[in-house]
């Protein structure tokens, strides 16, 4: 493709000052300079890149301020992986040692030379945007969850392991309402079988266990370390109260997830997929985006998800790896998905055993399936429509079969 320009720009971007580098088309360095990460100093990064001339610009990430800043100034951003960048400095230098003003040149050089190759960014509507944040927050507060349920199961396991296992998951609101009533084993002597079925009544338990067999797990476990009690329990109750607090933060965002997926024009078309329901129709609508220009195949996305291999072949030498180099949030999203279709769809579980029986183990097989929906999700995606099972070809055959 031809941009017809004859400077490139590129700016290696820090928390607080970003480098930026400007050359023209035979390489020479035409600017160099740093301005600070604040309102005034992007606006001076789009003015000297606009005086120069440079209608294009390398950077490593796809958001965040200084790439709106970028493209709201009427420039072409186009996005190098950091693990290129890296692979690039070999060009100018055998250390490859990492430098910024030396990154910002990198990149503005290779941007001259092989820029043809990598498309100008294409930004998502605002409501993709938002429901992209709402997502990645949520799985963030997710991880930090499960890491504080950890926490809080290690320390219960040292002072009052009876607690542990009581019910179905320690940082559901029974157990975390038992914890706040009996944070210790010298508080939870106080229960007999009647009085652990009054607490369980009021507060609202489903039943799943019958209270006898609750006390008599309590009653059989381990005595947990008697010294510094109330200090114990104290600690129990702050580690309670996080988990309070990242419980109710999660259900907010849940509710606000579904509100936007309602709201969004893409929605059906994830949301038609077997098992996807809200929460992974909206991972994934999150992170394929609705820029269709972003992936003209479905092996430009299949690859960016990291659902095809890596293949490396040297004379007769042939290596077939597992693909790292991806967008991991892609591949989580699109994996997960896949991973579970197989419980609703026939043509995907016909898939995934196929695999398993040569002896693959779960992973592979998963990645095998992900990389078949992959080109389903595409079509429907790319021609705004839902997903059809009646139109899946693979799927009739399988069911043919069956029948």
């Amino acid at each position: 493709m031809e941009h017809g320009t004859g400077r490139f720009g590129a700016v290696d971007w820090a928390s607080a000052e970003h480098r930026a580098c400007i050359v023209d088309d035979s390489g020479t360095r035409l600017d160099e300079f740093a301005v600070a990460h604040s309102a005034a100093g992007l606006h001076e990064l789009c003015a000297r890149f606009a005086r120069a001339g440079a209608r294009r610009v390398a950077i490593e990430r796809p958001d965040g301020p200084v790439v709106e800043t970028l493209m709201a100034g009427g420039l072409e951003v186009v996005v190098v992986s950091s693990r290129a960048v890296k692979a690039l400095r070999t060009r100018f230098g055998l250390a490859g040692n990492k430098d910024d003003r030396g990154d910002a040149y990198v990149l503005a050089e290779c941007l001259r030379t092989d820029g043809h190759r990598w498309p100008s960014l294409e930004p998502d509507k605002p409501e993709t945007l938002a429901l992209r944040a709402a997502v990645r927050a949520r799985k963030d507060l997710v991880a930090t969850r499960v890491a504080t349920a950890n926490q809080l199961r290690a320390h219960l396991l040292l002072v009052f392991p009876g607690a542990v296992g009581l019910f179905r998951d320690l940082d559901s609101d029974i157990s975390l309402r038992f914890l706040e009533r009996f944070p210790s084993p010298d508080k939870a002597s106080w229960l007999s079988t009647k009085r652990l079925a009054a607490w369980l009544r009021a507060n609202a338990y489903c039943g799943r266990v019958p209270a006898e067999a609750l006390m008599h797990r309590l009653e059989g476990a381990p005595a947990g370390t008697a010294s510094a009690a109330q200090a114990q329990a104290r600690i129990t109750l702050a580690v309670v109260g996080v988990l309070r607090t990242l419980v109710a933060a999660i259900a907010t965002l849940d509710a606000d997830i579904a509100e936007q997926l309602a709201l969004h024009p893409d929605a059906f078309i994830f949301q038609s997929l077997p098992r996807s329901g809200t929460l992974r129709a909206a991972a994934m609508l999150a992170e394929i985006g609705d820029c269709r220009a972003r992936f003209p195949t479905p092996d430009s996305l299949a690859a960016l998800a990291g659902a095809v291999p890596s293949t490396r072949s040297s004379g007769k030498h042939r290596v077939v790896t597992f693909r790292w180099a991806c967008h991991k949030k892609l591949r989580d999203a699109l994996v997960d998905f896949a991973q579970d279709s197989v419980r609703a769809n026939p043509w995907a579980d016909s898939l995934y055993r196929r695999h398993r029986a040569k002896g693959k183990t779960h992973p592979h097989p998963a990645r095998i399936v992900t990389r078949a929906w992959v080109g389903v999700i595409w079509r429907c995606w790319h021609d705004r429509v839902a997903d059809e099972p009646a139109r899946h070809r693979a799927l009739q055959r399988v069911l043919e079969v069956a029948a």
